[in-house]
């Protein structure tokens, strides 16, 4: 096997994979699509006293349409030591929701992240209804006070609204806040007090729009709509949504709508079968959870529960959270492998308060696992340097018979105790661990605004350097950037190689390749690869040390 060809090979893998993250969206599983559509009317039919049957949410045009404001509607503050909140008593729905310990953007004038960017009481996220979704009623849910305060972690508060319908049904709606958790518990206790029975459809709906803020990494990872179903990530691109409603039923875990740092999602805690039904555009998507047709009889009363997470997508929290939530953070074919190094990136993280050094550690703890390794594929191929000369001869002596040619090479490396595929096996081992954590720098919440050191102030941005001059494009020195192209170079000098001197040109626009590729790549992800390349350069210089000596 050519080591020219077998490198060449690998390190076209490399360049396929971050290329396409960087010039295409990244694609996303097939969801399970329900093809046949029933309306509500035709579910509806003859289950007066039949079990309860999953329907498809009514694509309601005035769903996404302003609707006077109720002057009676009071607006009701949360505020927690995660989170302050506000809910409008008209629909229920959450106006603002505002995370205190992120920032929208790098700078301290940009204010608290704010995950709620509708406006008009039926288009807020969380709204509750008994007609599937249809929004055709924004009942006043009228709440006992106007605040509810958590002061402490530990502490815990209770909001209890109550609504009447227009047919006189009541809706309690019970809301538990907590102070050292993103996730709320909502439940819903609907009572007929009527004295015929009442057919309803109870839904939870909520209306999506893109978080706003922006990130370097942002383009290369999924945003949209997402669910956990059937015990299956599901994720949607949005411009999928446009061309027709999307359909997904069974055992859901969750719904909501997720970007590389954030998410907001509706938990149900239900047994049903349930539907989760998608609809709208790029710019918004209409999410609405349906549990289906059932019959209330006359005085008798039914709950339904969800719990409801508007936070950061951190792999920690959610699996304190529960509910399936962490399934969330997915990285990809690699996942197995980031999820541990995520958590030596945090265990650093949390005795160097910096995570530009936990990267650091990080880095040189893999290269030390496979110093060994490396070692051997280092000395294979410089042995195999050595033998270009013998191999030359061969290949001008046995020109015209290649299966002789092959033979005598085969007898020569027995001869001398080298093996041609020696230099790439290690490679090629250390390659998922490479591209695990690659996965991780480049979606890792925990990067997000984490200064490092001097111009360095954001690990999941660009690093630039501001020289007092705008550079277009750039506006800024990307020095680390050039540095990691330098190594890189230096490297590959040092890195024996038994190419051909038209390949070996070839080769030598490689650091060139990686560092325009790396110019807008996230700083933590060009620090590690910095990192590594001088502990690639300490490697060789040792071995070419040692075969001098």
């Amino acid at each position: 096997m050519d080591l020219f060809r077998a490198f060449l090979a690998i390190v076209l893998s490399f360049l396929i994979l971050v290329g396409y993250q960087y010039f295409f969206v990244k694609p996303v599983a097939e969801q399970p699509v329900v093809k046949e559509t029933v309306s509500s009317q035709e579910q509806g039919a003859g289950q007066s006293t039949a079990p309860a049957q999953p329907v498809v949410a009514s694509q309601a045009s005035n769903s996404m349409v302003a609707v006077p404001v109720n002057p009676d509607a009071r607006d009701i503050t949360i505020d927690t030591p995660l989170y302050t909140a506000v809910i409008s008593e008209q629909g229920g729905g959450f106006k603002s929701f505002v995370l205190k310990k992120y920032r929208t953007d790098i700078e301290l004038e940009s204010g608290p992240m704010q995950l709620v960017l509708t406006q008009t009481p039926n288009t807020l996220p969380v709204l509750f209804s008994l007609d599937n979704g249809a929004g055709k009623v924004l009942p006043l849910f009228t709440a006992g006070n106007d605040s509810v305060v958590v002061t402490d972690e530990q502490g815990e508060a209770v909001l209890v609204m109550q609504a009447t319908l227009d047919d006189g049904t009541k809706i309690v709606r019970t809301l538990k806040f907590r102070g050292n958790t993103y996730l709320i518990d909502d439940t819903y206790q609907v009572e007929n007090v009527g004295g015929n029975p009442l057919q309803i459809s109870p839904a939870m709906s909520m209306i999506h729009k893109s978080f706003s803020h922006a990130s370097a990494t942002s383009r290369f990872l999924f945003s949209g709509p997402a669910a956990y179903v059937n015990g299956e990530l599901v994720e949607t691109k949005p411009k999928k949504i446009a061309e027709g409603p999307i359909i997904l039923q069974g055992d859901v875990s969750w719904s909501g709508y997720v970007d590389n740092y954030f998410m907001t999602s509706i938990v149900p805690k239900s047994d049903k079968t349930l539907v989760v039904s998608l609809q709208g555009n790029e710019e918004s998507v209409r999410t609405v959870i349906s549990e289906g047709i059932e019959t209330l009889g006359a005085g008798e009363t039914s709950e339904h529960a969800y719990s409801i997470y508007f936070g950061p997508k951190k792999l920690k929290i959610l699996q304190a959270t529960g509910g399936e939530l962490a399934k969330a953070v997915n990285f990809g074919w690699f996942d197995v492998l980031a999820k541990p190094m995520l958590w030596l990136l945090n265990f650093f993280y949390d005795y160097t308060k910096n995570y530009g050094i936990a990267i650091i550690l990080v880095t040189v703890l893999i290269k030390a696992v496979f110093w060994p390794v490396t070692q051997k594929g280092m000395k294979s191929m410089k042995n195999m340097q050595k033998l270009q000369p013998k191999v030359a001869k061969l290949k001008e002596k046995f020109k015209d018979d290649p299966a002789k040619m092959n033979q005598e090479m085969m007898a020569m490396y027995k001869t001398y105790k080298v093996n041609p595929v020696g230099g790439c096996l290690p490679m090629v081992i250390q390659i998922p661990f490479f591209f695990a954590l690659y996965r991780v720098l480049m979606a890792a919440i925990e990067l997000r605004h984490a200064p490092f050191m001097l111009w360095i102030n954001d690990l999941s941005a660009p690093d630039r350097l501001w020289i007092g001059v705008d550079i277009p494009y750039l506006h800024g020195l990307p020095v680390l950037t050039l540095l990691m192209g330098a190594s890189m170079y230096l490297q590959q000098k040092m890195t024996p190689t038994t190419a051909d001197p038209t390949q070996a040109r070839v080769m030598q626009f490689l650091p060139i390749i990686f560092t325009f590729m790396f110019i807008n790549f996230a700083s933590g992800l060009v620090l590690y690869w910095f990192i590594n390349n001088l502990l690639s350069i300490l490697q060789q210089q040792l071995i070419n040390r040692q075969s001098k000596a």
